[in-house]
């Protein structure tokens, strides 16, 4: 298996096809035929390659978390976590996931929504406990019945106590 690290700006068409294929497969999700109309040109894909095919993928954008009472964090949001079904369980979303995280040193802490809360807190990642909502110019959003969203400490990452209220600034097309 190899590791591959590039930018958005940086995938061809055809890695952009790739990718897409690979997180329909994964997630049984027609929406990602849209990801790349939401990724920034500066997002940080890890990609793994078996041979000529794409099975493993994950990709980073910056939002900004911002505990309660606490200062805006630079977060290193991930998103598309897809392994191909024919080659789940093999370390390859682990090694993805692990790359990933080394790639996060300009960064306060990770952030990620997910449904297979076990699968990241093998890799250390734990789930945030307290409130969740949406900051926007309007104020905040509560989100009470999200799910899943769960955290990466880093070197950076301050004291933070995961029963408090978390927040999130709210994109035009989601929140989490």
């Amino acid at each position: 298996m190899i590791l591959r690290t590039l930018r958005t700006l940086e995938l061809d068409e055809a890695t952009r096809a790739d990718v897409i294929s690979l997180c329909i497969d994964a997630h049984q999700e027609e929406d990602f035929r849209n990801l790349f109309s939401y990724l920034p040109p500066d997002g940080l894909h890890v990609l793994a390659d078996l041979g000529e095919e794409l099975v493993g993928h994950a990709v980073v954008t910056t939002r900004w978390l911002q505990p309660l009472e606490g200062p805006l964090l630079r977060t290193a949001y991930v998103d598309a976590v897809a392994t191909s079904p024919a080659h789940q369980r093999q370390g390859i979303g682990s090694a993805v996931m692990t790359q990933l995280a080394s790639a996060l040193s300009d960064y306060d802490v990770a952030c990620l929504e997910t449904e297979r809360a076990s699968f990241y807190e093998r890799l250390g990642w734990e789930r945030w406990r307290g409130p969740l909502a949406g900051r926007s110019d309007d104020g905040l959003i509560p989100t009470p019945d999200q799910q899943g969203v769960m955290v990466l400490r880093l070197p950076r990452t301050p004291e933070l106590d995961p029963d408090t209220l978390l927040t999130i600034e709210v994109h035009p097309a989601r929140i989490w």
